[in-house]
């Protein structure tokens, strides 16, 4: 789902030094063989030399040119055993970051230089190219002191304290997580012999390192409590690689917004005047044809060839090996041979971190999270070098979760097995379509959320790179269907963004008009790409890109799958859960059914204020940005308001009788609905965090301002007025004697609309006419219930007064009133930051 990629930076200039060694402290250096007699030598692209005796690593720099530089590395680094926490981000075989390095000799110091590759010029001319080089920082990442050297320029240095480094940032990330300031404790860390190992193209260190807190400033945070033996003494490992660097024959291939792929930038000052000083390319893998002329199913050089971590157990692991495998179609149809894409378990004598294999790992961790794909790219280029899929355990496990809250298979104490099972089913279907996401990231690939929007059966995936949502339906007897939760195979847009960056033209083509070519043939057809800063946020304004949302109508699809919610509550029961599970767990069961709709809301609300757009280029040909229909519009507030009504928001009197307090070792987590009333349930609490989901989006700053100005433009559209005057006619309306469940969640329901407004009128980040009319609408409110006659219900005559009270202390001084703060609901997406996307 997610997606990081790191650069590895390649050499510039060199690191200039005037220090020299004093003549007359001058001592004879031993040569290396010498120097290394009695260790343990492992010979390979840089070898190492490790010294039993003393815990000590040398490692041997082969040569330098007459500059004193030496030949350049790709340097990487990663994190083998992880902290386990999604709050820590610190993950299994995360990938870190990724550079091209280079040895420099200065006197008795060797240095390993990261030059700047940010800012490069193309200019054959050597002063331009140096007064680029000269105006910008480069990183000195370590230094040693030379312990041997030959005749043939060959040296050695110990790099213990370099490899016992926190290179991945482990440190430095439990204090952003504010889990207290820790540092490394050499008495307790080493060099991990079993996984140091070098090869005729790598050279593979790795280090137990323990972090302690400082004594001054403890273990503050319980991130680190909950998944450390002894908090006192957190144990990772951390890997450094240094790789020889891909040969040359890589062609670039150009960025273009519409294509689905993320861009390596640099900046190039050689370029002329207005020209265009950002440079950007594709990040994909190498791939060559055997046969230059060859048109039509080509067999590659070297196949791109992924594995599959042997750690994650059956079924998962063959679901992960299918889902991935489904790529290599993509290839097929952008002319590439069957086979051209490979994916395999790992060999089980392989090590995950080495740099050499794309990897598909399995994660456990103490909280579901998000799962990534990351690369370490080569930044002259964009040439993938390794592709980092990481995929969360327990992903599945809520998977299952919500297919047991569905379906409530566990009549008269139903036991399943793997034949009979359709949670299993759902939750291995939805294994292999995330495996074939995360693996899209790392062949380059970023989301494309307007997908799901785009015609197509059940049993079709327009783009795996999309988030899809289970498409549930119900069968004739009104029982939930999951046979058809997710689509199988690579998705059509899939086939249109391998083909734009992988296919190969031969002779005389003009790249840039084909691959114009392949785009424009895929707009025709109506299908569209649209990635995350416009579909992510709460303020998105895209008809067509949302999250975890399904159908070609956003407002229809709520509808429908509000109808699908209904039906499933209505038999939701004890037999959502196993015999032997205690009762109160039906809570956790039934979190994801009652917020089933959550994102089916989203996607309908961005119709609302929304703008139907393309990532225009001059001269391509697409269509104008064009505010949504006022009559789309419309229908999108109508379907939205429903997820507001207590005939939503209200559980059955049964369902209520039937969840029980928790026992003890059963206590309530962030996966827990919100409660007002101790260790009960509090279908009240329940209800107001479902409404807040839907008035935090509905009346956002920005889409409050755009339908201001939309209403201007189109005057038929829904204006700002409009929509609150729904709002609050939608959560006020109830029968006299409301002494009924769902007329108390309707007025709870109608608090926090109240609160959203206000939150909405004193916003800064509105525009000043969006917040005027908001403050105009809750005046016009309050006059109205100050004007009404007195009523009999006592229950509705508190609720208003407490209403009016409320709205005269804002109306007293709105400048400093603070709205109430939603009511945090459970999350609904992999909990964690979306920081590696």
């Amino acid at each position: 789902m997610r997606f990081a990629y790191f650069f590895c930076l390649l050499a510039g200039g060199g690191v200039l030094s005037a220090q020299t060694a004093k003549t007359d402290d001058v001592v004879a250096t031993p040569t290396i063989a010498g120097k290394t007699a009695a260790m343990t030598r492992m010979a390979g692209l840089l070898p190492l030399d490790w010294d039993a005796r003393a815990g000590k690593l040398y490692l041997e720099v082969p040569g330098f040119d007459g500059k004193g530089r030496s030949q350049d590395y790709l340097y990487a680094d990663s994190l083998p055993y992880g902290t386990g926490s999604n709050d820590l981000g610190l993950d299994r075989g995360q990938t870190g970051d990724g550079r091209i390095v280079h040895f420099e000799r200065v006197g008795p110091k060797v240095l390993l230089v990261e030059p700047n590759l940010m800012f490069r010029s193309s200019a054959t001319d050597p002063a331009e190219t140096l007064a680029v080089r000269q105006s910008f920082p480069e990183s000195v990442l370590g230094g040693f002191a030379v312990a041997a050297e030959d005749a043939s320029g060959a040296v050695l240095v110990d790099a213990t304290e370099f490899f016992l480094r926190d290179v991945h940032g482990v440190a430095e990330t439990l204090a952003q997580r504010q889990q207290g300031s820790f540092k490394i404790d050499p008495m307790r860390s080493t060099i991990a012999l079993d996984r140091t190992k070098v090869f005729p193209k790598n050279t593979e260190v790795e280090a137990v390192l323990t972090f302690v807190p400082d004594k001054e400033k403890p273990v503050s945070g319980q991130f680190v409590k909950d998944v450390t033996p002894d908090p006192q003494a957190l144990t990772v490992r951390e890997h450094q690689t240094f790789l020889e660097l891909p040969g040359p024959g890589y062609v670039a291939r150009r960025y273009y917004p519409r294509a689905g792929y993320f861009p390596m930038s640099y900046r190039d000052y050689s370029v002329p005047l207005g020209g265009a000083l950002d440079q950007q390319f594709i990040v994909r893998h190498r791939l060559v044809k055997k046969d230059a002329a060859c048109k039509a199913k080509c067999e590659a050089v070297t196949p791109i060839q992924y594995y599959v971590d042997r750690g994650a157990p059956e079924p998962i692991r063959q679901a992960l090996v299918d889902g991935a495998r489904w790529w290599d179609e993509a290839f097929q149809a952008a002319g590439w041979a069957p086979g051209t894409f490979k994916v395999d378990l790992l060999p089980a004598d392989a090590d995950p971190m080495d740099v050499r294999y794309n990897i598909i790992q399995w994660v456990h961790r103490y909280t579901r999270g998000w799962s990534y794909g990351a690369v370490i790219a080569d930044p002259r280029t964009g040439e993938i070098i390794k592709g980092n899929v990481t995929l969360g355990s327990l992903r599945g496990r809520q998977d299952y979760l919500i297919a047991e809250a569905l379906l409530s298979p566990y009549v008269a104490g139903k036991t399943m097995t793997a034949a009979n099972d359709p949670m299993l089913a759902m939750a291995l279907a939805r294994t292999r379509q995330l495996a074939a996401h995360e693996t899209g990231h790392t062949l380059g690939l970023a989301h494309n959320f307007a997908a799901s929007a785009f015609p197509h059966t059940p049993e079709q995936s327009v783009s795996v790179m999309d988030y899809p949502h289970p498409w549930i339906t119900l069968d004739a007897q009104g029982v939930p269907d999951l046979s058809h939760a997710y689509g199988v195979g690579i998705g059509q847009w899939d086939k249109v963004a391998i083909d734009y960056g992988y296919r190969q033209f031969g002779g005389k083509a003009d790249e840039t008009a084909e691959l114009g070519k392949i785009l424009s043939t895929s707009e025709k057809t109506g299908m569209i790409f649209i990635t995350d800063d416009d579909a992510r946020p709460f303020s998105g304004a895209h008809p067509h890109a949302h999250l975890w949302d399904n159908g070609t109508d956003p407002a229809d699809e709520l509808n429908r799958i509000l109808t699908v919610r209904t039906t499933a509550l209505a038999r939701f029961s004890e037999n959502a859960i196993r015999v032997g599970t205690p009762v109160s767990q039906l809570e956790d069961t039934l979190v994801p059914l009652f917020l089933l709709h959550r994102y089916q809301t989203e996607a309908a609300i961005k119709e609302i204020g929304g703008l139907d757009y393309r990532y225009q280029i001059r001269g391509d040909g697409q269509a104008a940005p064009e505010v949504v229909a006022p009559e789309t519009q419309q229908k999108a507030i109508a379907a939205v308001l429903k997820t507001l009504s207590p005939d939503t928001l209200t559980l059955p009197e049964a369902l209520l009788t039937a969840l029980p307090p928790r026992p003890p070792g059963y206590p309530s987590t962030r996966e827990s609905l919100p409660s007002e009333t101790g260790l009960t349930f509090d279908p009240i609490a329940a209800a107001e965090a479902a409404a807040d989901l839907t008035l935090q989006v509905l009346l956002d700053p920005a889409r409050a301002s755009r339908l201001v100005q939309y209403h201007m433009r189109v005057p038929k559209a829904p204006s700002l007025r409009g929509l609150l005057e729904a709002v609050s006619k939608a959560t006020a309306e109830r029968p006299e004697g409301g002494h009924t469940m769902s007329s108390e969640v309707e007025r709870a329901v109608e608090f926090r609309a109240t609160e959203a407004m206000f939150g909405l009128a004193v916003n800064p980040a509105a525009s000043s006419q969006a917040r005027a009319i908001a403050r105009s609408h809750i005046a016009d409110v309050y006059k109205e219930m100050t004007g009404a006659a007195p009523l009999a219900d006592t229950a509705e005559a508190i609720h208003r007064a407490a209403l009016i009270e409320r709205m005269n202390e804002f109306q007293r001084a709105p400048e400093k009133f603070v709205p109430a703060k939603p009511i945090d609901a459970p999350p609904g997406m992999p909990i964690g930051a979306d920081e590696v996307m």
